[in-house]
Parts: structure tokens; sequence; C-alpha cells
């Protein structure tokens, strides 16, 4: 996990000093920048600055990333996981530039074309922004995904133009950078530097060649309906085939991370955000498969002080003594998860984090959530940065496996899982029910199609920004791209069949091949386990004013 900052403007520009501590915030291990002036008569200069959270390779790789002739620099934030389908060893940044060099020493004709060729071979989430010398053009993006966060800001009287991981001021210059296509702008000689700066970017395709069927430039959506009922079971292969790839989705994230710093060669290094829900708990048990058996993990579970539902608690328990954190939902239902993988992973070290968030520390730290979601600004965004930031920040206190709290315990670990996406791929949301009871299979194939679709334009850009200002890199292993296009390829009814309503072990239709996954490790509280959304289950929805809709603008 890295910061980005780059400016193109006419003289070198300096970074505000909160955006600086911000840009830290995400990167501790190092801040660098480098000035490149063009040629005099275009009258502009580029100011790059990355700093660099270093979790890839066996040594600090100082961004930005200059060439030798100092004609390509690179300002790289994010895991280069595979390379035309081949794992990059080492660290990945390093790699990936190494490739764009060389492609920038392809023939005039051909250089930007083997320039994209390279990006468009990436797999894994990322943001960048490179710059080729020789042709003057300035490149930047973000992965298929929108897994990390990019803004863009451009200054209609100065002619500035602002790339960066977070935005300077909450003003309506700041918008992310879409995850749809590939920026360049071109700075050619002949224009003054307002016309050049105020000159829209060239978006180029994610693929070379057309596919209009693909889905986020993945891989094509299987619309198939079925011909007969085939109820889902543990045997199924698509239950084999889904364990497979998330085993290898695993691997690449949580393998090899290096140890915090301080840190004895021991300790954690891998914490999970978890709600005790099925999709984070799975992602629990199987990297228990993966991992050394000495190697400790944490489960950083949120619950927050609402005063809206703390005033019912107290009244319900009519003066005697209530423990509103315990009561939350997803404090209930992680602590029951955690018993179960304990039962079914024995000698493993799981840490139960108990993250309990008071209402004054929440608003204590309002406006610099509100500050990182921009340009998002809803009642809803901020609900669920709440969760997510106070979970980053992984404050609390550790619990037993006998339900006792112990001594407080702030986890080190630098990577953190997420089980973000599997409802999208799997229909684990109730409108993909509603869905199928009003249309059947073709209404449900197109509310999955739509949400596939729309993962790249949802709020990974967001989630970025929020859990990265806590000097935490968030992984997402149900959105590896091989997992995307298994997903999207397989029938509707192989991950979902809602046909055949809840089956004889209590295990419902939506995410159902997870939650036969679920069962075969063993858990069957788990595979039982309900969809609730983490707004509802750390319950920061609606803490100051019950009336108070989602949708409704932040103040």
């Amino acid at each position: 996990m890295c910061g980005i900052h780059v400016s193109l403007s006419s003289a070198p520009r300096d970074i505000p000093e909160a955006v600086k501590t911000c840009l830290r915030n995400r990167g501790p291990d190092f801040l660098g920048q480098t000035v490149c002036s063009n040629d005099a008569s275009l009258a502009h200069c580029l100011t790059f600055s990355s700093t660099v959270l270093a979790l890839r390779g066996d040594h600090l790789a100082r961004q930005p990333l200059v060439s030798p002739d100092g004609r390509t620099i690179l300002c790289w934030n994010g895991e280069a996981w595979r390379l035309d389908g081949h794992r990059i060893e080492g660290n990945d940044g390093e790699a990936i530039h190494d490739l764009l060099t060389k492609a920038s020493a392809s023939d005039a004709s051909s250089r930007q074309d083997a320039i994209l060729n390279v990006l468009r071979a990436i797999e894994g989430p990322f943001a960048f922004v490179y710059y080729d010398k020789s042709m003057e053009k300035l490149f930047f993006g973000r992965d298929r995904l929108g897994r990390r966060s990019l803004m863009l800001a451009q200054d209609g009287i100065s002619g500035d133009l602002v790339i960066s991981s977070i935005a300077e001021a909450c003003d309506l210059r700041w918008k992310e950078v879409e995850a749809d296509r590939i920026y360049v702008v071109d700075l050619g000689p002949g224009s003054p530097v307002s016309a050049a700066l105020l000159r829209q970017p060239v978006k180029h395709e994610w693929l070379a060649e057309e596919h209009i069927d693909f889905v986020s430039s993945i891989g094509r959506f299987n619309k198939a309906l079925p011909s007969d009922n085939s109820a889902l079971a543990s045997t199924s292969p698509s239950v084999a085939m889904l364990k497979d790839r998330l085993l290898d989705s695993l691997r690449l994230r949580v393998l090899h991370i290096p140890p915090p710093p301080l840190a004895s060669p021991t300790s954690v290094r891998l914490a999970i955000l978890f709600s005790g829900g099925l999709d984070c708990t799975v992602l629990a048990r199987l990297t228990h498969d993966l991992l050394e058996a000495e190697a400790e993990i944490d489960l950083i579970n949120v619950a927050f002080e609402n005063p809206r539902v703390v005033a019912r608690l107290k009244k319900e328990a009519n003066g005697e003594p209530v423990d509103f954190y315990e009561a939350c939902p997803d404090r209930i239902t992680g602590r029951k998860s955690f018993a179960e993988l304990e039962a079914v992973c024995p000698g493993r070290a799981f840490r139960f984090l108990a993250v309990n968030v008071p209402f004054t520390d929440t608003v204590a730290h309002r406006r610099q959530v509100i500050s990182l979601i921009y340009p998002h600004n809803t009642e809803m965004d901020l609900s669920i940065a709440y969760a997510l930031y106070f979970a980053a920040r992984a404050r609390g206190v550790a619990v037993g496996t006998d339900g006792l709290m112990g001594a407080p315990y702030e986890s080190p670990v630098r990577v953190l899982l997420s089980g973000l996406g599997a409802d999208e791929l799997f229909g684990g949301y109730r409108r993909h029910s509603v869905a199928f009871s009003r249309k059947g299979y073709p209404g449900l194939v197109d509310e999955l199609l739509l949400d596939v679709s729309q993962l790249s334009t949802r709020n990974l850009g967001r989630d970025d920004r929020v859990m990265a200002h806590c000097g935490k890199e968030v992984r997402f292993p149900y959105l590896d791209e091989c997992l995307v296009k298994w997903a999207m390829e397989t029938p509707a009814w192989e991950k979902c069949d809602f046909e055949n309503g809840e089956d004889a072990n209590g295990i419902e239709a939506g995410k159902r091949v997870l939650r036969l996954l679920a069962l075969e490790l063993g858990m069957r509280g788990v595979a039982q386990e309900k969809k609730r959304a983490i707004q509802f289950g750390a319950r920061t929805a609606r803490m100051e004013c019950g009336r108070v809709k989602g949708t409704t603008l932040l103040s």
C-alpha cells in the first residue's frame, strides 16, 4: 500500500501538510519526491511524490521509481499478483517499472501500445501514474475493479492537474478516476501550458481487442437457464471448484507477508475483518489450512455505542446493567463463529479482537472520516466507513476462547483480509431472492450480471482511503480476477438455486455454493448464518437520529 501524489503545474508544487500527513499514514516506511521539467518551451513541470508501505520483496523499494536515465517515472500503489497469468516474485512495483521502461524503449510507432499492453496484463489491485519523458505522455488509472483509490482534480484557472490517492480538499474539483479505462494525457510540444493541462485525457480500453460481451474486462457472464431442477449439494462440482479457486486466491494474499516493524519472527502478520458472517469466516478457515502451524491470526470485530440503541436497551433492562457492545449483532455472531473456528482448527492461535467504540470516539473522528470518504458524502457512506475505519485501527481487547476479556491489545498487522465481493458473485443480497421470486432465473441472472458489472463503480476507492489511513492494506480474496472470471462463467443455479429454498441442513439458497463449502469445512453454524449489512451488524447506522436516511447528505 502506498500513497500517490502527482501534480502538473507551471512550477514545482508543494503538497499541503494535511495531505502529506495522510499520505504518510498510507505509507509510513518512506516518502520520496521527484521533480521533472519538460522542454522549457512548454513551461510546465511534473512533481511526483510517493509514500511506501513495504509489503513485497526483501527490501524497501523507494518511490517514485525512476529509470537510471530519468526517462521513465512510476508511482505505484497496489499488488500485482500476476502478469499474463504468471505470479510476480519479489517487489512488484520494481518489476512493473522495469517492464514499462523496456516498453518505452520500443519503436516510436509501437511504444504506446507496448506500454498499454504491460498495464493490461496486470492482475491485482492497483493505482498508478506513469510518465514517459521521450513520448511526453502521462499514463494513469486504477485496476479493472477499482480496488485502490485514485483521485483527480483540474483547476480551470491555474491549469494545474493533480492526481492523488486522496483529495486535497472537499470541493467540487475532485473526482474519483473511473476504473473502466487507462487514461493518457498528451503533453507534447506546441501547446501552451494551460491548453495542455486542460486537455481531456484520452481513454484506452483495458482489453486490447474488442470484447463487447466481457464484463469488467474480465470475462463473459453465463446467462444460461437451467433445463431442469438440480439442487446444489456438498458434492456438487461448483463447491469443490470454488474451494480450489479461493485457496489459489488466498495463497497469493496470505503467504510471505513480511513481519511488521519491531515484531518477533513468530508474531501475527495477518488480520481478518471479522463480523462472524459466512464470507469472512470461510476466509479464516481456509487461511488456517495455508499458514504455518505457529502463525497467529487476528480476528477484528467492531461494536459501537449507538446512543439510540443504548437508550432502548437500558429501557428494556429495567435498571439492570447492560453491556451494549456485547449486545451488538456482529459481536454475538463474531463470538459464535470464533468458537466454531476454534473447534474445527485445533492448535491455531486465533485472537478475537473486540474493538469497542464509544460514541465520544465516533464524534471525535467524524471530520477525519468524512474527509477520507470524499467525494462520497451520504449518511450510509459514513456509517460503513466508521466500521471500517475503527476496525483498521485495530485497537481493542483480546478475547480468550473462554469468552473472557483479556488485556488491551493493538494488532501490529499491516495486512487485512475482507470478505467483500462474495454477495455480488454468489447471490447473497435480498434483492437476488426478490428478483428470482418475481421473474425466476431470468430475473436472477439479470440481477447478478448487474451486480458484477457494477463492481468497479462501487465503493472500493472509498473503503481503501478509510483503511489505508491506518497504515493497513486491505486484500479482497473474493475479488481475485481468476475467481471473478470463474464465478461469472458459472451458471446461476450452481451458485444460488433459489427454486429449492432452504435445504434439510438449514442452508438457505443465497450464496448456497459458499454455504456448502462452509459445511464441508466443518462449520455448520457459519453455513446457516444470515446475511447482515455491516452498518447494522456493528450498529453504526442512524447513530444520532433515528429518522436520518442513508441517502441523506452529510452536513
